[in-house]
This record gives C-alpha cells, sequence and structure tokens, in this order.
C-alpha cells in the first residue's frame, strides 16, 4: 500500500510540473512535399513574392525591402533590393532574422557597375523573416537591401527552395 502510495505522489507531482512547464519551443524547420519551386519571381512595386513551378503559383507572399525600395540596387549601404535575375545560392538557418536564404547578388556586371563609380556593389542579400529586428522596426520597408516576410512564411520558403533556383526581381 506504501508503494502503491508513493507511487501515486509522484505521478502526480509530475504531472503538475508537466503542467506549469513552459509549451515547448517551435520548431522553426518544416518540411514541404509538394511540388518543386523552379522559378521565384519578385515584383517591387506590388510588394509580392511569388513561388512558382513552371507556370503554375505555389504560394505568394507580402514582403518588405530595403528602406531605399525604388530603382536597382547601385552599391553597398544604399538601402535598395537588386533587380535582375540572381539564384538561391545558400541557406543561413542561424539567421539573425529568423532563417535566411541568400540571393546571387552581385553578379559580374553588379559588380562592373559598381565599379565603375568607385564603390562596392554590397553583397548578403537574402530573403528572410523579421526576426527580433524587423518587428521592433514595426514598418514597411525596413530592410538594408533584403527581402523580408513574416517569420512563420520564411520556415515554410526556407523548406520550399532549393540551391539554383532562379530568382527575378522586376522594379
Amino acid at each position: 500500500m506504501i508503494r502503491a502510495t508513493r507511487t501515486f505522489v509522484a505521478l502526480m507531482g509530475l504531472a503538475v510540473l508537466v503542467a506549469c512547464s513552459p509549451a515547448p519551443k517551435q520548431n522553426k524547420f518544416v518540411s514541404y512535399s509538394g511540388p518543386a519551386v523552379t522559378q521565384i519571381v519578385v515584383n517591387k512595386g506590388a510588394r509580392r513574392m511569388h513561388l512558382l513551378h513552371g507556370t503554375t503559383v505555389l504560394k505568394s507572399y507580402d514582403i518588405d525591402l530595403g528602406n531605399e525600395p525604388v530603382g536597382a540596387k547601385r552599391y553597398s549601404g544604399d538601402g535598395r533590393t537588386p533587380e535582375g535575375i540572381y539564384f538561391i545560392d545558400r541557406f543561413n538557418p542561424r539567421s539573425a532574422y529568423h532563417l535566411s536564404v541568400g540571393v546571387s547578388y552581385p553578379d559580374v556586371n553588379d559588380k562592373l557597375r559598381a565599379q565603375l563609380v568607385g564603390m562596392d556593389p554590397g553583397g548578403d542579400i537574402f530573403i528572410h523573416g523579421k526576426g527580433p529586428y524587423g518587428k521592433a522596426a514595426n514598418r514597411k520597408d525596413w530592410t538594408a537591401g533584403c527581402i523580408a516576410v513574416e517569420d512563420e512564411e520564411i520556415e515554410e520558403i526556407y523548406a520550399m527552395l532549393t540551391t539554383g533556383v532562379p530568382i527575378v526581381i522586376n522594379p
């Protein structure tokens, strides 16, 4: 009888601990088993990004851009988001912006254009979530030139993309 009572008390204590514990942290890595994304189209003016399989739009997202959203990126620090055809070239699971997916900017033409005016073309252009910095900014077009979506959306995008997918960034 004493053994049964101890077991019961131990189980009740464990139940109380579990009930009072904080909820487990959500895993930011989700899986995707749909059609492959074959292209990304960003329309800066409309603030929309579309992930496509062939000509079929799989998902669309509202986006934030660089803090100077009009015009193509020219050099480091101009606050503009690039325009042109690039490729997904890397993934950062430890991004300060929740998760991030790298865009292959600058290409050879971008480097030459910046060099002709004696400037650095910049780099580190990503599609990323908001993370604490974006949430603190609390405004549209807050990035330094990247494409930002909600944290939950970058989790989905991160799972859907692979390196080499072209990204077309339109004005």
